[in-house]
């Protein structure tokens, strides 16, 4: 399940980000840097959690799984629902 947050987070980064560009072309206010910025950084944390999760297994493997969510929750929290 984790890998699934995991992508959802690459996804979410990556329309973010073209969001960002996009109003940048077309003269309309987007997302800004500071919310692309987090958005890239703990996608790609959360990438790399769900790499050590795979590759492991027992305690590390849940660890780096509960990384994914943290990273999730985390980024909801503080870019969407403010």
């Amino acid at each position: 399940m984790s890998g699934t947050v995991a992508a959802g987070l690459v996804v979410l980064a990556v329309v973010v980000a073209g969001a960002a560009i996009i109003g940048v072309d077309r003269g309309f206010p987007g997302p800004g840097a500071s919310s692309v910025g987090w958005h890239i950084g703990l996608a790609t944390l959360a990438l790399v959690a769900q790499i050590f999760s795979d590759r492991r297994r027992g305690i590390p493997a849940f660890f780096g799984s509960l990384v994914v969510f943290v990273a999730a929750g985390y980024l909801l929290v503080t870019q969407w629902w403010n």
